[in-house]
């Protein structure tokens, strides 16, 4: 029997503007959150998409349950994404075409891949959560509660929820296809779709979002734009327009941390890993805690200031 949760969840984001620079302290991990949102809309559906084809050929029926909870409660993260980046088109509605060429993308994998190409993508991505979320929720405090109440409850919830069912993936990859070689023989083809997903997401910030508005260059976080730019500072001709300082999303973190992460990334593509073995951030035990208690999680700063005011 699965342990994963379908928790319900609605963050009023139709209630007032949503702004895109919704953590001001930190503009770049700002534009890198809404990025993940508007990933998380194409990547989530595909998931929907694929665990339906694969049902038939899932003959444990606790993979099966496990199977069924995944991909119910990643329907659920893409609805809340949808929220956010809706109420980010209503200020920018230029971003309907980012949301758009970022859909598509995923659209194009499910009609052109085949079935087993999609668990591997989904199974290779989803181990390198663990590592990457656990760094993000250990630095809540400079990276989530500075900002906007509803966009920090979002991306904390869908975090702690990674964490929680980061093993599924592999689960369902292992009944379905169970080939560790061809998991790592795609994992280069895959992470490159990523980052060309990301980077479509942040070159429509730079496009639709005035610079004003997100403060920075929201394409600086790639390494390979950065040395354009500084190849366009020595050879003019290859000059990019600007676009605004270019500043990280984790620059202000602990080295150290940055780099146990990274090992954890790596890790998590080599045979026979298994996420259930992995650090998990303490903030996750919170937050499931804090929601088995009836805590409102939507609001998880502003929450905890009222209760500790009424006491």
């Amino acid at each position: 029997m699965t342990d994963l949760i379908v928790r319900k969840l609605t963050f009023a984001f139709e209630d007032h503007e949503v702004p895109f620079l919704w953590n001001p302290e930190n503009p770049a991990f700002s534009s890198m959150a809404n990025a993940v949102s508007f990933l998380a809309i194409g990547f989530e559906k595909m998931i929907v998409q694929m665990i339906t084809q694969a049902k038939p050929q899932i003959t444990d029926p606790a993979v099966a349950e496990e199977a069924d909870a995944f991909m119910r409660q990643e329907g659920q993260h893409s609805t809340a994404h949808r929220q956010h980046v809706r109420g980010l088109i209503r200020s920018y509605p230029g971003l309907q075409e980012t949301l758009d060429e970022v859909v598509g993308e995923f659209d194009k994998l499910t009609a052109n891949t085949p079935l087993k190409y999609r668990l591997a993508y989904t199974a290779d991505l989803e181990a390198t959560f663990t590592s990457v979320f656990k760094l993000m929720l250990d630095n809540e405090a400079a990276l989530f509660r500075p900002g906007d109440d509803r966009v920090a409850s979002l991306f904390i919830w869908h975090f702690v929820e990674e964490v929680e069912h980061r093993s599924s993936a592999l689960i369902i990859f292992e009944s379905v296809v169970g080939s560790d070689l061809y998991r790592m023989r795609m994992a280069p083809s895959i992470f490159r779709h990523v980052l060309k997903v990301v980077r479509m997401a942040c070159a429509g910030f730079n496009k639709h979002v005035r610079l004003e508005d997100r403060k920075i260059d929201a394409l600086a976080m790639f390494a390979t734009y950065r040395y354009q730019q500084r190849l366009g500072r020595l050879l003019p001709r290859f000059a990019l327009p600007y676009a605004g300082p270019g500043p990280r999303a984790f620059d202000a973190l602990p080295l150290g941390e940055q780099l146990i992460a990274l090992r954890g990334i790596i890790r998590s593509q080599l045979p026979k890993h298994d996420p259930a073995h992995e650090n998990t951030p303490a903030l996750a035990d919170v937050w499931f805690q804090r929601y088995q208690d009836g805590y409102d999680v939507t609001r998880w700063y502003s929450a905890e200031t009222a209760g500790a005011e009424a006491n």
